[in-house]
């Protein structure tokens, strides 16, 4: 393999993996360096002006990452009988400019000066250097624009030029290098329309000009003959893809992404034989009769298809799946495509990541694609997408990333998901999936983001959340859980954000939230959470955002580490919070004695617990006596013929009023707080009926009876204190 091909196919290879070696590094590495890099003093052999060569071969000039000032003493033609100069090179701690005498060295033919800190200009004399086959100035400081010497290199096969901060036009100049095969000038600020004459280099086999300001449209490519890279990305260019373009019948790679062309996508693509690697992405292309995807059915290497951001107008053909079966890669974002899903995009199966997200697509997701054994991401969020999810995507078992999000999707979730445990990222918000979480879900040991924001799930959050030890992001905000937040969630000390607001959760805030050190978003708003808000909250020093509003807090707020730095915003609207007067709270009451501080806390935290046990068995044992009494039936009332149980008659009478099953001297219409009264003992009655269960399994448990107990008080006062 040349010097020249391995340079290509590093090109290339640093195109997909965004490599950090340099160019001259592929060369380098798989031959002995011609000088040592270190910052002692130099010696370098070379045949320079003035001092005949002792063969045609001339000297390879190799300062590769030195890091300093470069500087060229003066020749010393008397020192030796030996046929060339000695050039010493000293280094000195700082940038510097590559110095003018360089262009002396005329019989000099390789010149590797990239991964320094040189600035400053191009020699224009670096033209006098007309033996040079290889120049690598990348990865520098060097200003100002390319100087049009350059074109006297006639000899030159590679001229790497990028990473600088170089301006200006491309010199037409450059078209005179007909033996020039690499042109890289990538990342820099060049500007003007490329040079018709670069483009007439029969022997160019890649032109790298990735991230600049260039304008104008693509020169004809019909002499490109040789052509395997093309990388265009990141500039200002605009007008069609020409249709010469077929005449670069060896192109592997073509890169026109982050651009302003127009127009059809031409089916002159599908004479590319060659061709691994499409990206069209950001432009205006269009394809209204979707003869794209029919016209790369020929690339049969084709392994890259992104089509994102384009105005395509169309939709993804039935032979879908006649695309090359080399497929790996296939994007087309925000594309407008509209349509179905065809079934036989399942034919794809070797292909890893599939985004068709932020398109028109509607009806359900194929449950065949379950068959694309290979993938593993799969991307269809933002569109009009329905039904139900399909157990058969459980056969996905590579699937890294799973994104649903943003669609219209109903439905539980198959319980089969919990057994990719590839999974890594999982996205289902904004749909209307409903029912519980399936208990294999929380065995999804490795998995990093967890998204359901936006359902309709319930149930409890179970102590299981805990076994997501590597769990990053968690949002379960937007749905319809209950109960207590699981202590166990303390064990995820990697979650970074934990967003549960909007659902009906009870209970305490877990002092075990102040063992996630790497949270920086806690939300916890409009949901029933009540007691303190833990003072282990305040070692979270990585906590930026805080929300515990509308709930039944009450307490003294934390007021240091990261408390120091939220508003009033993350309190509001709670049942009896104190603190600081910028937070807008009551402020809390001091006492000097222990002694009631504690007696405070029994009265106000333990005897309410132990109060609603005592009052609501009380009350059961009370509603027993009283079916006899203030129903005012007997058990051998004709009421009760059939099925009909004084319980059920009970229950059925209740849903009519208070007085429609009870005693009217409960509870009287004149009563200022009738309503607020009559709305307590209905839902007191009713936490009473439920813990009577004819079936132990039926009852209400008793921690979750205290919890109910608690938010009515706190209803009955809150709506007293409105009133």
């Amino acid at each position: 393999m040349t010097k020249n091909s391995t340079l290509l196919q590093h090109l290339r290879q640093s195109f997909v993996t965004e490599s950090h070696k340099t160019e001259s590094q592929v060369i380098t590495e798989s031959t002995s360096p011609l000088i040592h890099k270190t910052r002692e003093t130099k010696h370098i052999s070379s045949r320079c002006a003035n001092t005949p060569p002792t063969s045609s071969s001339g000297v390879n000039f190799h300062l590769s990452t030195i890091q300093g000032e470069l500087r060229f003493k003066p020749f010393m033609t008397n020192r030796s009988t030996e046929d060339f100069a000695s050039l010493i090179a000293t280094m000195t701690p700082g940038p510097s400019k590559i110095p003018t005498s360089i262009g002396e060295c005329r019989n000099l033919r390789e010149l590797y000066l990239d991964s320094n800190r040189f600035n400053g200009s191009i020699p224009k004399n670096i033209g006098n250097l007309t033996q040079l086959t290889m120049l690598y100035l990348g990865e520098n400081n060097l200003e100002g624009e390319i100087p049009p010497e350059i074109g006297n290199l006639r000899e030159l096969d590679v001229l790497g030029l990028s990473d600088n901060y170089l301006s200006g036009e491309i010199p037409r100049e450059i078209g005179n290098l007909e033996r020039l095969e690499v042109l890289s000038a990538r990342h820099m600020s060049l500007v003007g329309s490329i040079p018709t004459s670069i483009f007439n280099i029969s022997s160019l086999t890649a032109i790298v000009l990735q991230v600049n300001r260039l304008s104008g449209k693509i020169p004809d490519l019909s002499a490109l003959s040789n052509l395997e890279l093309l990388n265009l990305y990141g500039n200002s260019l605009s007008g069609n893809i020409p249709d010469s373009i077929s005449n670069a019948s060896k192109l592997q790679i073509l890169e026109l992404e982050g651009n302003s062309f127009t127009g059809l996508i031409p089916n002159s693509l599908g004479s590319l034989k060659f061709l691994e690697q499409l990206y069209l992405r950001s432009n205006h292309f269009t394809t209204p009769d979707s003869t794209i995807f029919h016209s790369l059915q020929n690339c049969t290497y084709l392994t890259v298809l992104i089509l994102s951001f384009n105005p395509l107008n169309c939709t993804l053909p039935a032979s879908l799946s006649n695309l090359p079966k080399s497929l790996q890669y296939f994007e087309a974002t925000a594309c407008n495509i509209r349509g179905s899903i065809p079934m036989d995009i399942a034919g794809l199966n070797n292909v890893l990541s599939l985004d068709l997200s932020a398109n028109e697509l509607s009806g359900s997701i194929p449950a065949a694609m379950g068959n694309m054994r290979n993938l593993q991401s799969l991307v269809l969020s933002e569109n009009k997408l329905q039904g139900s999810i399909s157990h058969q995507l459980c056969g996905l078992q590579g699937l890294y990333e799973l994104s649903l999000a943003d669609n219209q999707l109903d439905g539980p979730l198959p319980p089969c998901l919990g057994d990719l445990v590839s999974l890594r990222r999982l996205n289902f918000s904004s749909n209307k999936l409903h029912s519980s979480i399936p208990s294999r879900f929380w065995s999804l040991e490795d998995i990093l983001q967890l998204d359901l924001l936006s359902n309709y799930f319930n149930g409890s959050l179970p102590t299981d959340i805990g076994n997501l030890k590597v769990l990053t992001h968690l949002n379960l905000s937007r749905n319809l859980f209950s109960s207590d937040i699981p202590p166990t969630i303390g064990s995820l000390t990697d979650l970074q954000y934990l967003l549960l607001s909007h659902n009906g959760l009870e209970g305490p805030i877990p002092e075990s939230l102040g063992d996630l050190k790497s949270l920086v978003e806690l939300d916890l708003s409009d949901n029933h959470l009540s007691g303190l808000i833990p003072k282990s909250l305040e070692q979270l020093s990585y906590l930026r955002f805080f929300n515990v509003s509308f709930n039944g807090l009450e307490g003294e707020i934390p007021d240091r580490g990261c408390f120091i730095n939220f508003t009033s915003k993350s309190f509001m609207n709670n049942y009896a919070l104190c603190g600081s007067p910028r937070l807008q709270v009551q402020p809390c009451k001091s006492n000097n004695r222990q002694s009631n501080k504690a007696l405070l806390h029994v009265l106000k935290y333990v005897l309410p617990i132990f109060g609603s046990v005592i009052i609501l068995v009380a009350f059961v044992v009370v509603y027993k006596k009283w079916q006899h009494k203030s129903t005012g039936k007997k058990p051998t009332d004709e009421s009760f013929a059939g099925e009909m149980s004084m319980k059920q008659w009970v229950k059925m009478s209740w849903s009519e009023g208070i007085n429609g099953a009870g005693d009217s001297s409960i509870v009287q219409e004149e009563d200022e707080y009738f309503v607020v009264k009559a709305n307590c003992i209905s839902s007191i009655m009713e936490l009473a009926l439920n813990c009577s269960a004819d079936l132990p399994e039926d009852r209400m448990e008793m921690k979750n009876v205290v919890s109910k107990l608690k938010n009515i008080k706190r209803n009955l006062l809150n709506n007293i204190h409105q009133n």
